[in-house]
């Protein structure tokens, strides 16, 4: 079966005919204008999976679901209430985040975040 394109105008011509509704499965793809205008006009998009703009990137790493890592005897250790004293960012990025999650964030992964976001602030 073949997949039905709609574009921002198809949205439009769709609205003026007192369509206000459109099933988006696999075999519907909508433009990323045709996804705003109906969002703007009113339409409802029927969707079978989770309603994410067609241009939103897939962040598996951020979206999946991740069994939480048993606490080691390292993280059960409370941290003090006063940091000590870091001279980089990152360290006190991290160290911020970890204060307010604790062990319910991957230590690897906050790091590759905290080392992305600097990097695209221009900041390391």
């Amino acid at each position: 079966m073949s997949k039905e394109f709609y574009t921002e105008k198809d949205i439009e011509d769709l609205v003026k005919r007192g369509v206000f509704s459109l099933d988006v499965n696999e075999n519907c793809v909508l433009t990323e204008l045709a996804y705003e205008k109906a969002n703007r006009l009113g339409m409802k998009l029927i969707r079978s999976q989770p309603d994410n703009p067609p241009a939103a990137p897939v962040r598996p790493y951020l979206s999946d679901k991740v069994a939480p890592h048993p606490p080691t005897a390292a993280a059960s250790v409370p941290t003090p209430a006063v940091p000590a004293p870091q001279s980089d960012l990152s360290g006190r990025v991290r160290s911020a985040v970890l204060a307010k999650l604790g062990t319910q964030v991957d230590a690897a992964l906050l790091d590759t975040i905290i080392q992305r976001v600097l990097k695209s602030t221009g900041l390391k």
